[in-house]
């Protein structure tokens, strides 16, 4: 698996395009690396970028972006609400596949020495990159912020980990780590105090806020240490702000560990908080980039709140987070730019699935071969998954089946992973079928090219093989869902499940056509006979399974 990291600055520049497009045009520059996302806020004056790449392009691309953020800011005229320390804040790199934390945390380092030796900048560590858990926390280190810097840089115990050890008046001092997946996200209030927004930050943030005894003094142990209050959220820091361009305070916080506290439980836990003191929450706003499931997370739980299925559509989890979170209240929130699986994926590998149905139509009745047989099986056992989902979707709302509505729910939500399984086999059958002509288009002139041919013929018709097969197994875990929903579901509906049975089935039969087909030219008999044999009981399987759902129907009727 290819190496794949993040990284999200945060430069303190949120209000001029041109000075944030100098920087970002830098990023773009070095070749692999992709920019995901540019969030600019105009009452924090802070850009949150977002990119990926391979580690040493993205090293490089951070590099080139601190540079020219310290040419292009000057931190001696800059004021925001958000806490700062430079020009380039905070450059943190996160782990996204095929590399440990550790390994990132190398990656963090050096790029930390470069910048400091290359640029003459203050560069501090932080997180999985700092060695000494005296200075890990990002808002121990950028305690005091930039106007404190001059003075806080010449104690002992703050000197910079790379780079001089001098206050830099324009450029200030940046921090550079490894950590986890971030979210930063904002609630908004219904007031303009931000004395009440960061009371309610208090409240919930794991830092919580220090005791006070009755006189209003803090609370000290033994030791003379502040006896700290925790908030009600683990992994959560929270600060209240006002921010002057929506004319509204919020609760800012950052998530993180989304494991231990989601996102729809930070925002419910502040609306609670929120409404014990005599304040409302109108909705809120992400901050940069989120992950696909902290949005199907949300979906889900504000679904099952109402006692309404989850097993719908993965459009449909993201519109109910959207709506119950309030994303859109101050603009509008566009999952297609917001969510990173989004802007990582690969149109190519869709490519049949985003087309309409008449141009399906069209392109299968084409004089190419491909999408043929296996992917219109993928796609009818889709369909046929859909139509269960669909029967399990209308009996848990179905009126005086209240108590029943998690029990259709769950097969709702299973049908759904079958359908997006099988829809995905759609574009992968073409793609393994294309593979197969592009093996047999190989030079065969010399005995190394033919070897080499043979070989790259033999692995693409072994995935041909596993491709359909894989579209049997799924189609035949439609068929129990057709069964139960002709027997359990809405009497209204009997008709969509055996439907829906018929073809799953046909599915099953078809893409075992093309499991046949395609083991005749396989040169390890051993595989193909196994391959052809589990087929063989998949099918039976399936056909005794639709017997059962069309008699149910049958006996509905």
């Amino acid at each position: 698996m290819n190496q794949l990291i993040e990284c999200v600055p945060n430069f303190s520049e949120g209000r001029d395009p041109a000075v944030i497009k100098q920087i970002t045009d830098e990023i773009q520059s070095v070749e692999g690396v992709k920019l995901l996302n540019v969030d600019p806020g105009k009452a924090t004056n802070r850009t949150v970028v977002t990119f990926v790449g391979a580690p040493a392009a993205v090293a490089e691309a951070a590099f080139r972006a601190i540079k020219k953020a310290g040419e292009v800011i000057d931190m001696t005229q800059h004021r925001g609400e958000h806490p700062r320390m430079g020009a380039t804040d905070v450059c943190p790199l996160i782990p996204v596949s095929g590399i440990t934390m550790e390994e990132t945390a190398e990656h963090a380092r050096r790029l930390a020495e470069h910048v400091g030796r290359e640029l003459a900048l203050p560069v501090y560590l932080y997180e999985y990159a700092q060695p000494n858990p005296a200075r890990k926390n990002l808002s121990v280190i950028r305690a005091g912020e930039y106007e404190g810097f001059a003075k806080k840089i010449k104690q002992p115990e703050w000197q910079p980990d790379f780079g001089p050890a001098r206050f830099d008046a324009k450029r200030g001092a940046t921090v550079i780590g490894a950590r986890d997946f971030l979210v930063a996200y904002n609630v908004n209030l219904n007031t303009t105090s931000t004395r009440r927004a960061n009371a309610v930050a208090f409240d919930v943030r794991e830092a919580g806020r220090p005791q006070k005894d009755a006189q209003g003094n803090v609370v000290k142990d033994a030791a003379g240490n502040p006896v700290n209050v925790p908030g009600s959220l683990k992994c959560v820091k929270a600060i209240g702000w006002f921010i002057e361009e929506y004319d509204v305070a919020q609760v800012s916080i950052n998530l993180t560990n989304l494991s231990v506290t989601p996102l729809h439980v930070a925002f419910d836990e502040v609306c609670r908080k929120a409404a014990e003191r005599g304040l409302r929450v109108t909705g809120s706003e992400l901050v940069g980039l989120v992950p696909l499931q902290t949005l199907l997370d949300a979906g889900r739980y504000f679904l099952r709140k109402q006692q309404r299925s989850v097993g719908v559509s993965e459009q449909e989890l993201i519109r109910i987070a959207v709506r119950s979170l309030g994303l859109n209240e101050l603009s509008p929130f566009k999952p297609e730019e917001r969510v990173i699986e989004y802007l990582l994926r690969d149109p190519g590998k869709t490519r049949l699935v985003r087309l309409n149905l008449l141009a399906f139509a069209d392109e299968t009745a084409s004089e190419s071969p491909a999408p043929g047989g296996g992917s219109i099986s993928a796609y009818v056992g889709a369909l046929g998954a859909s139509l269960g989902t669909m029967v399990a979707n209308l009996s848990s709302n179905k009126a005086g089946w209240d108590a029943r509505w998690e029990e259709f729910s769950k097969w709702a939500e299973q049908g759904q992973k079958i359908k997006d399984g099988l829809l995905a086999l759609v574009d992968e059958d073409t793609a393994a079928f294309n593979r197969i002509m592009t093996a047999f288009a190989l030079p065969k002139g010399t005995d190394a090219e033919k070897a080499a041919r043979t070989a790259a013929i033999q692995a693409a018709t072994r995935t041909a093989i596993e491709v359909p097969l894989r579209v049997m197994q799924l189609a035949a875990e439609a068929l129990p869902l057709a069964v139960a929903m002709a027997k359990q579901g809405n009497p209204n509906s009997v008709s969509d499940a055996g439907v829906g049975a018929l073809c799953a089935r046909a599915a099953v039969q078809g893409a075992y056509l093309n499991v046949r087909i395609n083991v005749k030219g396989f040169a390890d008999r051993k595989f193909a006979r196994k391959v052809v044999s589990a087929g063989a009981r998949i099918e039976k399987r399936a056909l005794a399974l639709e017997k059962k759902a069309l008699a149910a129907v049958r006996k509905a009727m």
